[in-house]
Order: structure tokens, then C-alpha cells, then sequence
């Protein structure tokens, strides 16, 4: 009898956080959905300061503010975010031109996909594949250790790639790398005009 009340709980636990989720928010901060740890994560996001964190719950969790957090100018930003089992897809559009923060709180263990024009791009303390890109602007990212990686790939059209995680440094034009390890993620990074730093 006790070990079927734990199965029932531990299914009960499960099924409360794969609920499908289909959100469309309209100047509303935050924005959030269950999502379970290890899950698959889409994100197409407007030009900004994205700053993408890893959590210890079970859920992602969409904040922003513009320029003046008491001036509210973000009343347009639209957050849609669609949760189904383990794959996330997140879409933020309708952003200030200047100095919008965007934060995005995701499960520490998540696979990522990023897609912005332009912008500022951090991300912290997240384990699993990464694959980012932005046409211009600035990359910077919490990589953990090399040998957690099967494969690497980092360019940029012109500027700066620093990465002392794989203990590379160029500068200039048409610059990339490529590495193999032992590890299990794939990490894709790629910046058209800017700067990559992977650490």
C-alpha cells in the first residue's frame, strides 16, 4: 500500500509539471510555466540585454524592464511562451529600442536555442546543449568545464572571440574554432559583428 501512494504521488508530481501551457502576455512581467529540468528550450528574442539564468526550480520564468523601472515604456512587450512535456518555445516581441532588460529564468539542467538580431546576450550557471546566435552585439557565457562538451563551434564575421574555457583568443575577421571532447552537450555559438566570450 505505501509503495503505491509513492508511486501515485512521484505520477501526480510528474503530470503537474508536464502540463501543456499556451501563454500570450501583453506588458505583464512576469510570465511563468512549469517546465521539468532537462527540458528542450526555444527562444526568439527582440534586441535587448537577455540574461539568461539557471534555476533550481522546475519552471521558466520570463521578467523584463525598460530604461525607467518606475516610467513603465515596456507596456507593448508581448511574451508568448508555449510549454508542451519537455519542450519550451519562447517568443519576445514589441521591445523598447534602449536599455531593455529581459530575464529569463530556466531549470539549471536545459538545452537551449537562442536567436536574437542584436543585443547583449549573458547566460549563467545552466548545464546542457547551447546553440546562440545574434547578428550583432555582444555574447557572454558561464560554459563549465571543456571536457563536458562532444563538440564546439564559435565564429564570428568580424571582432572578438574570446574563449579561455577551450583557451582560445582571436580577433579580426572571419574568425572561428572548432573542438571535440569527451563530454555529452554540443555548444554552437555565433556572432556577426561583436564579441564572444565563453569562460
Amino acid at each position: 500500500m505505501r509503495i503505491t501512494l509513492v508511486a501515485l504521488l512521484t505520477f501526480v508530481s510528474v503530470l503537474s509539471i508536464a502540463q501543456d501551457v499556451n501563454l500570450e502576455k501583453i506588458g505583464e512581467t512576469p510570465v511563468m510555466a512549469k517546465l521539468a529540468s532537462g527540458s528542450q528550450i526555444r527562444m526568439d528574442v527582440c534586441p535587448s540585454q537577455l540574461d539568461v539564468t539557471g534555476s533550481d526550480e522546475n519552471q521558466v520564468r520570463v521578467s523584463y524592464y525598460g530604461s525607467d523601472r518606475d516610467d513603465r515604456d515596456d507596456n507593448d512587450v508581448k511574451v508568448r511562451l508555449q510549454v508542451s512535456g519537455n519542450h519550451a518555445d519562447l517568443g519576445v516581441s514589441g521591445c523598447p529600442h534602449n536599455n531593455f532588460h529581459l530575464r529569463v529564468e530556466v531549470p539549471k539542467s536545459s538545452n537551449l536555442y537562442v536567436r536574437m538580431f542584436a543585443g547583449q546576450f549573458n547566460l549563467f550557471g545552466i548545464t546542457g546543449d547551447k546553440d546562440v546566435e545574434l547578428h550583432a552585439g555582444q555574447l557572454t557565457m558561464e560554459v563549465g568545464k571543456a571536457e563536458d562538451y562532444f563538440r564546439v563551434d564559435a565564429s564570428l564575421l568580424t571582432g572578438d572571440l574570446q574563449a579561455s574555457a577551450f583557451s582560445v583568443s582571436k580577433s579580426g575577421l572571419f574568425r572561428s574554432f572548432e573542438q571535440g571532447g569527451p563530454g555529452k552537450y554540443r555548444l554552437h555559438v555565433h556572432v556577426g559583428a561583436g564579441q564572444i566570450t565563453l569562460r
